[in-house]
């Protein structure tokens, strides 16, 4: 062992077991891991100290201090220089902090937080709905300015891209919601009313609904990234440097093209999902496919197609505006981005579903 390593021996006293500081307690000595963690498992929990014959610095005292509980041991022997290092890292060691008692005053003042934070979302979504109609009006007065090519890239990645994953989706639903009505419908032998179950629910409801979700998951959660990145990468301060606007080539293209592929994406969903019904149905009740194709045009009305389609225009708007909304709000770390983007997800389905229970109450007399 080094003559200047830092070490400890124990000692018997008159007043019980002691331990004396040997070497030099120094930074250089504690520059290898191993020495330190050595000696913090062989230093005694109690007895008498001795330091008197050791070299000590701020880093040797600093182990020390925290070995001992923040706290001067009793007995102990040292050098007036050694007193003055450890008094003098005990002023500038801070204490562990406290756990915070919860009270009612900070309780209502996390949910004043909570709120206000919600109040700011909702205030920057509001612009950004007012700044795409403002937007649109510009379009209107000049669509050779408009940002055609950005639209038929959104619309072929959104929509064209988004095809088979639907489809697949879709016609399981379809199966699946088939085969659990056809056996209730066989206790009471109205297995030709699955036509009516399954065109109401897949046109109206589940088809749209369906819809939106999975495009808010995969085309929603790219708007927000994409922006994100861009934000990232400061490429959003480039574009306002030169004076180009954010909503203008960046929300009003997606926008668009969402409400475009959306009723066209719904229909394709409602179609593979009635073709799933249809297929289960004929297995499972033996209803034929011509018989499901002639009963469905009575058995569903031309306004739940409309009333489908409606929404589902609706539906794509907010998804491309909550997606943009988060992603314009990513902060330049990579942390936000992984944050705004799982919120974009969440929020875009969340109002998915919140919208169509709106629709649902207020258009309950179309269609039936």
């Amino acid at each position: 062992m080094e003559q200047n390593a830092p070490r400890i021996e124990q000692e018997a006293s008159g007043q019980g077991k002691g331990t004396r500081v040997l070497g030099h307690w120094t930074a250089a000595q504690f520059a290898r891991p191993r020495l330190v963690e050595g000696l913090q498992a062989s230093l005694p929990a109690g007895g008498g100290w001795d330091l008197s014959a050791a070299q000590l610095d701020h880093v040797g005292a600093q182990l020390l201090w925290d070995h001992w509980g923040g706290k001067l041991p009793d007995p102990i022997e040292m050098l007036p220089a050694q007193r003055a290092v450890l008094e003098h890292v005990a002023q500038y060691t801070a204490a562990p902090p406290q756990p915070k008692k919860a009270s009612w005053r900070r309780s209502y003042l996390a949910l004043g937080g909570e709120v206000l934070h919600a109040v700011s979302h909702l205030r920057a979504f509001v612009r950004l709905i007012g700044q795409l109609a403002l937007n649109l009006v510009t379009l209107a007065k000049a669509p050779h300015e408009g940002p055609w090519r950005d639209f038929s890239g959104h619309l072929y990645r959104i929509g064209a891209l988004a095809l088979p994953i639907t489809a697949l989706v879709g016609f399981l639903i379809g199966v699946v919601l088939a085969y659990l009505t056809s056996q209730q419908l066989r206790q009471f032998g109205a297995d030709a009313y699955i036509v009516n179950i399954l065109g109401i629910a897949l046109i109206r409801e589940l088809g749209p609904m369906l819809a939106a979700i999975l495009i808010a998951g995969r085309s929603g959660s790219a708007i927000t990234a994409q922006i994100g990145v861009m934000r990232v990468t400061e490429e959003l301060d480039a574009m306002r440097v030169m004076g180009i606007s954010h909503s203008f080539r960046l929300v009003m293209p997606r926008a668009m093209a969402l409400a475009v592929a959306m009723p066209l994406i719904s229909v394709w969903t409602t179609l593979c999902a009635l073709a799933g019904g249809m297929l289960a149905a004929d297995i499972s009740l033996g209803i034929t496919p011509t018989f499901f194709i002639n009963a469905l045009p009575q058995a569903v009305s031309l306004g739940n197609l409309v009333l489908a389609s409606s929404k589902s225009v609706v539906f794509g708007v907010l998804i491309a505006l909550i997606g943009c909304h988060f992603g314009l709000r990513v902060k330049p770390n990579t942390q936000s981005l992984g944050e705004g983007t799982t919120a974009s997800v969440v929020t875009s389905i969340t109002v998915v579903i919140l919208v169509d229970a709106l629709f649902a109450v207020l258009f309950k007399e179309v269609g039936v």
